[in-house]
């Protein structure tokens, strides 16, 4: 399974690697939307774990190019603020799997990314 990571805290980009590395997973990092679509145009990816305030760049504008380019790629959003806590970021976002915490144990993502990277029928 490839899952490209989208984070700007390096710290909490890692953590995720390693624990979705350690589970078989192939794992891209990126810091930014200009690197994330530049990934976007050049691989493929079953799972995109982004976090929805990136230091640099739209998040949304990130889902909508994978939403065309790879639509076959589900994204697990992460966010710490309450904006997004009523679940629009379903509406915004059709790829939209589900949204997190960042606090979220290390393996509760792996078993997020493992169920939404499973091939859907369709």
């Amino acid at each position: 399974m490839r899952v490209l990571i989208v984070e700007s805290k390096r710290e909490r980009a890692e953590l995720w690697q390693r624990h979705l590395s350690r589970a078989g997973a192939d794992v891209v990092v990126v810091s930014g939307q200009e690197p994330a679509a530049k990934a976007l145009l050049m691989g493929s990816y079953d799972v995109i774990v982004m976090n929805v305030l990136l230091a640099e760049g739209s998040a949304v504008a990130i889902a909508d190019l994978a939403a065309y380019r790879r639509p076959e790629a589900r994204v697990i959003f992460v966010s710490g603020s309450r904006f997004f806590s009523d679940g629009t970021i379903f509406e915004l976002c059709t790829n939209a799997a589900a949204l997190v915490q960042p606090d979220l144990p290390p393996q509760d993502l792996v078993a997020l990314v493992e169920h939404h990277g499973q091939p859907r029928d369709g």
